[in-house]
């Protein structure tokens, strides 16, 4: 383990969450690129109609506090040091399968 070790993993959730949100139609981030946090990862939901869906997936998932920020809105992911990276995968999956359905 250790600050390395921690720090790698800290690095691959938010580089998969990141790709996700650059990737997939549906989402897109709030920050520019330089000013991206590796530990709160802001993002909205392009189409708002989707997001009592997106909200249902998540909740089936066991995935809450995703609620943005009051002023900005959307959805702000906290990849704490403690959050598993499969934890993250989850919540991409979960963005997948919705750009998938539609």
């Amino acid at each position: 383990g250790g600050i390395s070790w921690i720090e790698k993993v800290n690095n691959a959730k938010a580089e998969l969450l990141y790709t996700t949100i650059d990737n997939n139609s549906l989402f897109s981030g709030t920050a520019k690129l330089e000013d991206r946090s590796n530990m709160n990862v802001c993002f909205l939901l392009n189409n708002t109609d989707l997001e009592s869906k997106f909200d249902t997936l998540c909740t089936e998932k066991g995935i809450n506090g995703l609620k943005g920020h009051r002023s900005v809105g959307g959805y702000r992911a906290s990849m704490y040091n403690a959050l598993p990276l499969s934890s993250v995968q989850v919540l991409v999956d979960i963005m997948n399968e919705l750009e998938r359905q539609g």
